[in-house]
């Protein structure tokens, strides 16, 4: 079992469950502080998208500091139900949406539905999920100009294609196996 638990927040401290032997990475303790330091104080009563969720340690990581709802998007229907019971251990549940679905379905039916402030995703590495996630995302209203994508990826992961998508990436954070990279939409330089 790889030990993971809520860092900060409402449900500080509660080891939430992870699953074993499927290929779900957990992102580490670690790692987890740093992203949520970088992303701070914007996670309090945003929208977060939490995609290729796992056991749903970063969603409810946001709930715990505050986001006003998160939606969880998992295909593994036992890393759903993962999800599922820490959402109930943390008491987050009346927050949280739950789809067991492929990401891409789960972004068409959600069109409409939502905006989000922050996205988070840890795609499976080295099959261009990422990439399929962003092609999606480029046309979709699903973000605005200060929805900030985060991917959590290997890093020999090139995110090169992503200026003809019409983002930039605004950040990398590099850790010694993988890194996240901040991507927003390509919008209007700041002037000042």
């Amino acid at each position: 079992m790889h030990d993971m638990r809520v860092i900060a927040g409402s449900a500080r401290s509660l080891r939430l469950k992870t699953l074993d032997g499927l290929d779900t990475r957990p992102t580490t303790d670690r790692i987890k502080e740093t992203l949520f330091n970088i992303i701070g104080p914007s996670v309090y009563d945003a929208v977060f998208l939490d995609l290729f969720s796992g056991s749903g340690g970063i969603g409810i990581e946001a709930l715990s500091r505050g986001a006003k709802e998160a939606v969880f998007v998992e295909n593994n229907p036992k890393a759903m139900k993962c999800i599922k019971e820490n959402l109930k251990f943390t008491r987050l549940e009346q927050k949280a949406a739950v789809m067991t679905e492929d990401v891409v379905h789960a972004l068409c039916r959600l069109e409409g539905e939502k905006i989000f402030d922050i996205i988070f995703m840890d795609p499976p590495y080295h099959n261009n999920e990422e990439r399929r996630v962003l092609e999606y995302l480029s046309e979709s209203s699903l973000v605005y100009d200060d929805t900030v994508i985060i991917v959590e990826a290997s890093l020999e992961t090139e995110f090169t294609f992503v200026e003809e998508l019409g983002f930039t990436v605004i950040r990398e954070k590099i850790y010694k196996t993988n890194k996240h990279v901040f991507i927003e939409r390509a919008g209007v330089e700041e002037i000042c």
